[in-house]
């Protein structure tokens, strides 16, 4: 039986080879990640830039402390001022979702109980956010992400 040599036709094989794998790789995992999150947080970065400092004030004006846990099937908000009293704002917009997609995002209705938001949400496992608006009785708005986890 005659040897088999390992020439350069086969290290070029190899490599090429080798090199497609990756370049596959990563190609697939740049198409899944452009796919599943748009990667927007404003409309117009410039416009936002332009309000941060004013935006800024507000929040911390208000002072509001924001907490957010799932708990026995409901999604808790816990709002409260520097003395860590609960707070009842006059309008709450919310959206929880997932840090890396879209897919799993929904828009809640809270109700406030007197200490605190809750909403019914079924969460599965891991990381999630809450993108907030919420508005005092003179109309500051605070503006927050407000991420959290589920335990399994």
């Amino acid at each position: 039986m005659a040897e088999r040599k390992f020439t350069g036709k086969h290290a070029l094989a190899v490599f090429i080879a080798a090199f497609t794998v990756i370049i596959g790789v990563n190609l697939v995992l740049a198409y899944s990640a452009v796919k599943t999150f748009p990667g927007l947080e404003v409309k117009n970065s410039y416009v936002a830039s332009q309000e941060f400092n004013t935006r800024l004030k507000e929040h911390q004006a208000l002072g509001w402390e924001i907490r957010a846990e799932a708990k026995g099937g409901l999604l808790i908000l816990h709002i409260t001022d520097q003395s860590g009293a609960p707070v009842q704002v006059a309008e709450l917009q919310a959206v929880v979702g997932r840090a890396t997609h879209v897919r799993d995002d929904f828009t809640p209705v809270f109700s406030f109980d007197g200490t605190a938001y809750a909403t019914p949400a079924t969460l599965g496992e891991g990381n999630w956010n809450v993108r907030l608006v919420a508005r005092d009785r003179d109309g500051a708005e605070f503006a927050q992400r407000v991420p959290f986890y589920v335990k399994g």
